[in-house]
C-alpha cells in the first residue's frame, strides 16, 4: 500500500511511506489485473481485500489520503466514483465493495478473476 497523490496528470507514490508492497505479478499465468485504491480507516476496503485474498487474487492496492480531494477526483474521472474502495478488472471498473460482493453473492466473481 502506498500513499499517492495526483499531480499534473501523474499518479506519484510518497517516498519512504511504510506500508504492504505488491510483490510482481506473472501475468503469464492469466490473472487479470486488478487494482484497488483505498483509504486509511475504511472498513469496506478491509473487507474488499478480505474477500479478493481468499480468492487467492492478486491486486496493486494504492492508498489514497482522505484529504487528497485531487486524487478523488481523478478517481471519479475513471470509475464515477469518489469514495473507496474503487476496484478495476483489467482496467474496467466494477465498483466499491457493494458490487464486489453482489458478484460474489451472484457466483460472477470468479469468472472476473480467472479471466
Amino acid at each position: 500500500m502506498a500513499s499517492v497523490s495526483y499531480t499534473g496528470g501523474v499518479w506519484q507514490a510518497a517516498a519512504g511511506v511504510p506500508g504492504r508492497i505488491s510483490a510482481p505479478r506473472d501475468y503469464t499465468l492469466g490473472m487479470p489485473e486488478i487494482t484497488m485504491y483505498t483509504s486509511e480507516r475504511c472498513p469496506y476496503c478491509t473487507r474488499a481485500k478480505r474477500l479478493l485474498d481468499a480468492k487467492g487474487a492478486t491486486y496493486d492496492e494504492i492508498h489514497i489520503a482522505l484529504s487528497d480531494f485531487e486524487a478523488r477526483r481523478r478517481i471519479a474521472e475513471l470509475t464515477g466514483q469518489m469514495t473507496v474502495p474503487q476496484i478495476l478488472i483489467d482496467g474496467t471498473p466494477i465498483g466499491g465493495w457493494d458490487e464486489l460482493s453482489a458478484l460474489e453473492r451472484a457466483g460472477e466473481l470468479d469468472a472476473l478473476l480467472a479471466a
